[in-house]
Formats: structure tokens, C-alpha cells, sequence
């Protein structure tokens, strides 16, 4: 058939229209109504008012373990005059629980009653009408409101039911959500061994389905459709033709030349909305097909789960009659200036901890594709489609994804990135599985500056000076002033370049760098390594303008390692340890310190104790051993104590 025309985003509304017209489209919406057995019903909603079938308690009880008595007959008893009721008579022995014997209206207690084992008992005060009596329907009168629609049950709700003669009752059927993932490309999860490049592995499918089970819905997952207009039209149909209550197809919803779903939804239904401004989850579609609410969830991981979360999960709740609940918030200092796109409303990803008494969000990676930013964050924060970005240091609302009280025990770590942190982490949950190792990869010098702000509890740092040999020291005289600081040492590490196995293009230094048949990857302004490279070139006499791929830049080691791994470039400058994980050769450049900066506001606080006392335990140097390139000995010492203006340790080295 002919190709449908390229889709374009003919009108973007904002997040808030956007939000408001689904809303509105959907509001009458429910799912279906049916009967669920009381001892299965947890979680479900009243699909319309329950009453009450019997009263609870249906009889008059005894409330205490006593005697069941009629109360004139108590009546003038006295410490001086006691009164004598005769067992089986006009005093009966009644445990709790017990209906109370005919003509009788109160209960005396087991404590107040004397010659219990004789035929008579004593009394020596009166007893009051229904004292210590459940009386029929004190708590649920036969015929009252126990419930009303529209209720999500609760165990206790359950128990009430129970007692009040119900054993079933009407609900509303959970949600179903049929899920059709798109694309060519798509290799199912078992088939992940043979993924050919190019090929990708579905699972945004699982995320999406994870999701509707946590806010009550069934998910239906279909096996992935190639981008064909035909087989995504023909998936719609099925789709909105099942008993499902709402469909997501996801992928294909952007302006690309084979993203079909605008076009497909168009022709057998309604689009309402294609293209939200929001990053991520622009793509974004809100329709309907026979009938029924279709959502083109866009294909990066990041932007589906906005994109759910904001149109899917409000329709959820709505479908069973049940508000939306607000997302838990808190409120943060922003720890780095983070710039946004004008008329696009952004959602950045952010760890949260306390550092100093002040909550500090970091951004951390923000592209629509890194699913490890929503992994790795505490938090999101929403940047106004009418600013273009947040200063470092501006107070904002985060809306959180971890409960509030895990913030409180957060590590927050800033500054470069070493293979061994990941070890801390792990190491760190084993001791307290509270604390959570939260750390943004900013290089060295943006640790110390995260140190110098009262941002971070600690950085991680190897920052040569290039005049004098000696790593860290000098940049903390530099950057540091007024703030004290300790260096604590994590360990000496090599440094090198990072090659394919075999080394096929002989790369042997830092001077093959320059060669025109070699692509180099970096690291980012103001890291240790990009510093050390730095200083070798100008060692050399080299110029950094002739190296192709100079201005190429990663983050992190690993990274470094696969841009290597993947051919994007022939060679970058690491660690060992980031060579040896995947598998590559490894040419030494330099031996180094990386040092953890720990300002003495962080000093005692009981997570930098555990971080101390893992760094300087045996099995942490021996695992920097088996991970390779690193020589631990000196692990945990304190290398340096800065006051703020002058050394009061320092280690010659």
C-alpha cells in the first residue's frame, strides 16, 4: 500500500492542556462491574454502595469474663450492706463473647465479685444497666451504610465485611491495559544471546506492564510488530477490539518516516493530542479507536515511563473511580546549574541528600534513552516550559521515587568516577541496607567545587599538578580556602591507554595519539585523567589540535572503555581496571592517586564512618587486587588534613 504522508506534530500542547483534555475525554470512563469474593477483594473498589446484611454484634454480649446479672437486682449494695444473687438464679457465670442469659442486662466483673465458689456470690457495689454489654448493632446496625462506592478495600475493610454477613460484593473489574510494542528492531528477551547489532532488546514492554500492575491494572504484553503501517493498524484493531480497557502502542509515535501510529489512530479513530511539550515524552499521543482510549507511548525507555505516568496512571485510578494520588514531594537546593529548552516543559532526574541541614538535588544524565537515570535518581524536578534552566543553589520542589525517608540516608558522592565506588556501594548495603551510595561523575575539579558548596559528603578526586608532580594538593589549596577538608587515600591506580585486543594499530604512547589513522576518545574538561593527558602532551612538545576525536568526551572510565570496545574510537585514556572488565589491551601512561575529599562537616557522619571503615578493611584491598591496575596498601589513610588555610597533615610522598 502507499506509505501514509510523514507525520509532524500540527499542534504541541502543553503538559497542563494536554493533561486537562485527557481528563476530560476520559472522565466518564469505568471499567467493567463484577463480583468479587470478600476474602479476594483487597484492593478493589466498590463498584456501588455495600450495606450492611446483619448487625454486628447481632446478639447482646458479655464484653467481660463475670457474672451476667439483672441490674435492679444490684441495686443498694454497699462495702457496708453486700448484696447475695444466687448462681443459676439471678447470677449467671458468662465469659466474653458470651449472649447474655434471658432477663439479664449487665455483667459484673470477675474482680468485683466474692465467694465465687460457693452457691451464692457477694457484691459490695451496684451494677448500672448494660454495664459491660456489647449490645446488638453497637458497632453495625443490620441495613446501615458499611461502604460507599467508589472505596478502595482495605484489610480491615475486609473483616468488617466479613462480619456483617457479606461475602461478596460488587467491584469494579481491574483495569486491563493492552500493550503492543513496535519496531523492526525488537528481539525478544530470550533471543537476547543473538542480539545482532542494530537489533534491541523489547523491554519497555515488562516496564510498562510493571507499572499497571502497581496501580492496579492487568496488563496484556503482545509479541513486538515489525514498523509496518499495515501490522501496526491491523495491532490497533486487535487491541481495541479485546476486552481491554485501554491500549498503549508503544513506539512509532514520534515525526519520523516510519512512525505510524499518529497516521493508523487518525485513520480508524481520533487523535486528540500528538506532541506534548514535555522532554522527556514529547512523542506522545492521546486518542481514542472504537471507542476506546489509545495512547502512543513514545519508544525511548525514559520518555515511556513519563509519558505513562502522566496520562496512563491518572486513567487507571479514574477508571475505577478512584482519585489519582499526588506524587510525595519534598523541597531541595539545586546543586548545579542545569540549562533547559524554552517552551518545553523538562522533568531533570535528580539524587537527593542531606548535606550540611539542607536537602541538595544533583542532576544526574538526562537523555530520553538512559534508563539508569531513573534507576539511579531520588527524584525528579520539573523545569517550567518558560524558563530556560535553574541556578545552582535555587530552592525547588522534587517529586520523589524513593520513599522520603531513604533521602535521609543518602551518600551523596561527586567528583570522578573509579571502578572501586561501585564496590563501596555494595559494601555500604551489606553493613546498613538503608544507605544508598548516590554518585554524579563530574570529574575531579567538579567534586571539589561540590565540596567548596556544601553539596557533597565527599569527592572523589586525582588531580595532577603539573608543575609539581603531586596529585590533589595543590587544587585543594587552590579551591578550598576556608573550607577543611581531609584527603583520605583510596588507592594508587594505573593509567593508560585503553586499546582493542591484539592492539592492531600499535598504538604504543601518548604520541601515536597524533597519528591520522587513529580516533581517540576523552574525558571531560576538568577531569584527573583529561588533566594527566594534558600534561603528557605538553611533556612531549605535542599539540592536542592534531589528536582526531580530542574533543570526543566521556564521563566515566567504563564509558571510555566501550567507545573503545564498540570501535567508535582506537584508543582513550582509563584505568586498568575499566580495560581488564572488557576485555582490552592496556597500554600504561602514568601511576596516580585518587584520594577521597571528605570536608569535616562530613567528617563524623555515622555513613563517611562506614565508608572508612570499609576502604581500610582487608577484603576491600583485596578486591581492588582481583580487579586489577590498583595498589591498595596505603587504603584508608589520611593523606592530607587541611584546616582551611594550611596543612596540618600532609604525606611527602
Amino acid at each position: 500500500m502507499q506509505r501514509p504522508k510523514r507525520n509532524i506534530y500540527l499542534k504541541l500542547h502543553t503538559l497542563d492542556a494536554a493533561t486537562q483534555l485527557w481528563a476530560q475525554k476520559t472522565s466518564s470512563y469505568r471499567t467493567s462491574v463484577g463480583t468479587a469474593a470478600t476474602h479476594e477483594a483487597l484492593h478493589r473498589v466498590t463498584a456501588q454502595p455495600v450495606v450492611a446484611l446483619r448487625s454486628v454484634p447481632h446478639y447482646h454480649g458479655a464484653a467481660m469474663d463475670g457474672f451476667a446479672v439483672l441490674a435492679q437486682d444490684t441495686f443498694g449494695a454497699g462495702e457496708t450492706r453486700p448484696v447475695r444473687l444466687v448462681k443459676g438464679t439471678s447470677a449467671f457465670a458468662v465469659d466474653t463473647g458470651d449472649p447474655l442469659p434471658p432477663g439479664t442486662d449487665s455483667v459484673i466483673m470477675i474482680e468485683q465479685v466474692e465467694n465465687v465458689s460457693g452457691e451464692e456470690i457477694e457484691i459490695r457495689a451496684a451494677a448500672f444497666p448494660w454495664q459491660h454489654v456489647r449490645k446488638v448493632g453497637e458497632d453495625i446496625v443490620a441495613g446501615e451504610l458499611l461502604l460507599p462506592q467508589n472505596h478502595r478495600l482495605r484489610p480491615a475493610d475486609l473483616g468488617a465485611l466479613l462480619a456483617a454477613g457479606i461475602v461478596s460484593l460488587p467491584v469494579y473489574a481491574r483495569p486491563v491495559v493492552w500493550i503492543q510494542p513496535t519496531g523492526t528492531e525488537l528481539i525478544a528477551a530470550h533471543n537476547a544471546a543473538e542480539a545482532a547489532p542494530g537489533q534491541i532488546i523489547e523491554f519497555n514492554g515488562l516496564v510498562l506492564s510493571a507499572l499497571s500492575d502497581e496501580y492496579g491494572a492487568e496488563a496484556m504484553v503482545q509479541e513486538a510488530v515489525p514498523d509496518d503501517y499495515d501490522s501496526i493498524k491491523q495491532a490497533v484493531l486487535d487491541g481495541c477490539s479485546s476486552s481491554a480497557d485501554i491500549v498503549l502502542i508503544n513506539a512509532g509515535s514520534s515525526a519520523g518516516s516510519e512512525d505510524y501510529t499518529a497516521a493508523v489512530i487518525a485513520e480508524l479513530g481520533e487523535v486528540l493530542v500528538h506532541g506534548v511539550a514535555m522532554m522527556p515524552g514529547k512523542p506522545t499521543i492521546l486518542g481514542f479507536v472504537l471507542g476506546k482510549p489509545v495512547v502512543g507511548i513514545p519508544g525511548y525507555p525514559v520518555s515511556a515511563i513519563l509519558a505513562f505516568e502522566h496520562f496512563v496512571r491518572p486513567l487507571l485510578f479514574s477508571l475505577q473511580g478512584l482519585p489519582c494520588p499526588a506524587v510525595p514531594q519534598v523541597n531541595a537546593v539545586l546543586g548545579r546549574k542545569t540549562a533547559s529548552r524554552l517552551g518545553l516543559e523538562e522533568f531533570v532526574r535528580v539524587v537527593l541528600g542531606r548535606v550540611q541541614g539542607r536537602l541538595v538535588a544533583m542532576p544526574i544524565q538526562r537523555g530520553a534513552g538512559v534508563i539508569t537515570s531513573l534507576t539511579r535518581a531520588d527524584g525528579i524536578v520539573r523545569i517550567p516550559q518558560e524558563l530556560e534552566g535553574l541556578d545552582s543553589g535555587a530552592e525547588v520542589p522534587v517529586q520523589l521515587l524513593r520513599p522520603p525517608e531513604d533521602v535521609e540516608h543518602t551518600l551523596i558522592m561527586i567528583g570522578s568516577h573509579d571502578n572501586s565506588i561501585d564496590v563501596i556501594a555494595n559494601e555500604l548495603k551489606l553493613l546498613d541496607h538503608r544507605v544508598h551510595l548516590s554518585s554524579s561523575n563530574v570529574g575531579s575539579l567538579g567534586g571539589l567545587m561540590a565540596v567548596r558548596k556544601g553539596q557533597a559528603h565527599l569527592a572523589g578526586t586525582h588531580l595532577l599538578d603539573t608543575e609539581t608532580g603531586e596529585y590533589n594538593f595543590s587544587y585543594v589549596e587552590r579551591h578550598l580556602k576556608g573550607v577543611p577538608v581531609r584527603l583520605v587515600r583510596l588507592a594508587r591506580r594505573s593509567q593508560g591507554l585503553l586499546v582493542l585486543p591484539g592492539n592492531p594499530k600499535n598504538i604504543m604512547g601518548v604520541p601515536d595519539l597524533l597519528r591520522p589513522d587513529v580516533v581517540y576518545i576523552n574525558r571531560q574538561a576538568g577531569s584527573g585523567t583529561r588533566i594527566l593527558l594534558d600534561y603528557r602532551l605538553g611533556q612531549l612538545g605535542l599539540s592536542r589540535e592534531k589528536i582526531r576525536g580530542y574533543e570526543q568526551e566521556e564521563f566515566t572510565h567504563m564509558a571510555v572503555a566501550v567507545n573503545v570496545l564498540s570501535g567508535r574510537a582506537d584508543a582513550g585514556m582509563a584505568i586498568y581496571a575499566s580495560a581488564r572488565a572488557l576485555g582490552l589491551d592496556f597500554v600504561p601512561v602514568a601511576e596516580e592517586f585518587y584520594d577521597l575529599a571528605i570536608p569535616e562537616t562530613s567528617w563524623n557522619d555515622h555513613k563517611i564512618r562506614m565508608v572508612l571503615e570499609i576502604v581500610a578493611s582487608e577484603s576491600f584491598r583485596k578486591t581492588l587486587r582481583e580487579l586489577g591496575g590498583y595498589d591498595p596498601e596505603e587504603s584508608g589513610a589520611v593523606v592530607g588534613q587541611w584546616d582551611g588555610s594550611r596543612w596540618l597533615v600532609k604525606k611527602d610522598w
